[in-house]
């Protein structure tokens, strides 16, 4: 009850307050005939505020999200569908659907009075210029009288959520390594099984299947074992992102970092639609999503698009490299950095020993922040050359089109140069 006279709106308010001093004044000169009407005016909102009280409205929502995986900059589509399952029909609903700022304002709608069983549809569309993973909703529901005299709040708790992938750039096809198996112009072979044989084994990790645990090795080693399905026919390629905050410059949507991730995402996407099988290691270890699997290499670029999308930067100045002493690695890499310096070099050679083939994207970080005094030292291109590596670098203005088939030059010129007598 308390609840429903708060819920009073202006106008009910007004009814009450009338009312009141309509039957003191009444009172005072003694109209008794205006005091019935007071009374009436006054007693109309607690009428309502009662009968609302007392209703025991059943809404349910149903929301849907189409697409729930979108690139940032496209729109998606958020259907609504609200059903009175309760035996009382509802007055004027006022809805208002609650949204992360990046999605746009908060729509609202006004939908008639529902009957039992009635059910009304809406929907509205939501777009991000900025990657991440959103919430959608509660929905917040007000029902009004049809006097507009009261207004009842009432909160949805189910919530979708709708996740922004980095934007991609469509790379032209260039000369790849790190095949284990290939044809033609390095065209990989993808098989969807192995034979026991093929089978590795690494440390359980937390949300790994457990269908997957090697009891065997288990028992021999005295932990939880998982298999790695290795497949030595299937062509592989890591992706190394170098998110350290350290080695990035600019704020937001137009940082260097944010430039480092759609590059990534782009070469994700590229490797995987020829055939390779991808995954995703940044400067703070392997992402449990985007590991080695047995499946179709395609399969791996929606878990490679959503690890990218809530990607931040690592505090830690120094990568980690535990993931390089698993067995079983090597392929084609891929290194996506940012401001390197000396002391990086170590990791640089470790890393690129680790690949049979490795391929470097180095962002000049400086000129995303050209108000902030350069980073000492030789150059990240010039590191990256020294520790072997073929790499190529990039500004804010740049294309990453021409970079990556400048870097299929490299790579040729590379390849002809190895295979030139001496």
């Amino acid at each position: 009850m308390r609840e429903a006279l708060a819920a009073l709106t202006v106008r009910g308010r007004a009814f009450l307050a009338a009312g009141i001093t309509t039957v003191v004044a009444a009172v005072v000169a003694g109209h008794d005939s205006v005091v019935r009407i007071g009374v009436l005016v006054a007693v109309l909102p607690l009428l309502t505020v009662l009968s609302i009280s007392r209703s025991r409205y059943r809404l349910a929502l149903v929301r849907t999200v189409s697409p729930q995986l979108v690139t940032a900059g496209q729109p998606a589509t958020v259907s609504l569908t609200v059903t009175n399952d309760g035996r009382t029909p509802t007055g004027l609903l006022l809805l208002e659907e609650r949204l992360p700022y990046v999605l746009g304002t908060r729509p609202r709608f006004v939908l008639e009075g529902l009957a039992r069983g009635w059910r009304r549809h809406a929907t509205y569309q939501v777009r991000s210029e900025v990657r991440g993973q959103f919430e959608i909703g509660p929905m917040a529901v007000r029902v009004s009288d049809p006097f507009g005299l009261v207004e009842l709040g009432r909160t949805f708790v189910a919530t979708t959520r709708l996740t922004v992938t980095p934007r991609t750039v469509v790379l032209p096809p260039i000369p790849l390594g790190g095949a284990w198996t290939g044809s033609g112009d390095n065209r990989p072979r993808a098989f969807a099984s192995g034979s026991a044989e093929d089978v590795t084994v690494r440390e359980y990790r937390h949300g790994d299947d457990l269908r997957r645990v090697h009891w065997r090795s288990s028992a021999r080693v005295g932990e939880l074992m998982v298999r790695r399905e290795e497949q030595p026919w299937q062509s592989r390629a890591t992706i190394y992102l170098d998110n350290r905050s350290s080695a990035h410059r600019g704020q937001g949507a137009a940082s260097s970092l944010e430039a480092a991730v759609s590059a990534t995402a782009s070469v994700g996407v590229h490797l995987a639609q020829r055939g390779y099988t991808v995954r995703l290691v940044t400067a703070s270890g392997e992402s449990h999503h985007t590991e080695w699997h047995s499946l179709s290499a395609g399969a791996s670029t929606a878990p490679l698009l959503e690890a990218l999308a809530v990607v931040t930067p690592a505090s830690s100045p120094t990568p980690d490299t535990q993931w390089l002493a698993e067995p079983g690695h090597g392929g084609l890499t891929v290194g996506i950095f940012g401001a390197l310096v000396d002391s990086d070099q170590t990791f640089l050679r470790r890393l690129q020993h680790h690949a049979a083939s490795g391929l470097a994207i180095a962002l000049d970080v400086d000129a995303w922040a050209p108000h902030v005094p350069a980073t000492p030292g030789p150059g990240s291109e010039s590191l990256l050359t020294r520790t072997g590596w073929r790499s190529v670098e990039i500004g804010p203005r740049d294309r990453l089109d021409l970079a990556w088939r400048d870097l299929g030059t490299l790579q040729e010129q590379s390849r002809r140069h190895a295979g030139s007598p001496a």
